[in-house]
């Protein structure tokens, strides 16, 4: 995980597609119409076919929550 130190704070990049590990996520689509939950492969998949990324918003929902953006 790469953090950088901004002005005191701290700044945690969000992980994008294939450096997101788990086995499912709720998706959000590109619209951000909500998809469900889905298998990390079939979420990856889709934002492939969108010619898209898959970007975890929320990784400490339980299942994370990405987003094709």
């Amino acid at each position: 995980m790469y953090c950088q130190l901004i002005g005191g704070a701290i700044s945690v990049e969000p992980r994008i597609n294939d450096r997101i590990r788990v086995p499912e996520v709720r998706l959000v689509g590109p619209a951000g119409e909500q998809v469900g939950i889905v298998k990390i492969e079939d979420a990856l998949r889709l934002a492939l076919e969108a010619d898209l990324d898959l970007v975890e918003v929320a990784p400490t929902s339980k299942p994370p929550v990405c987003k094709i953006m």
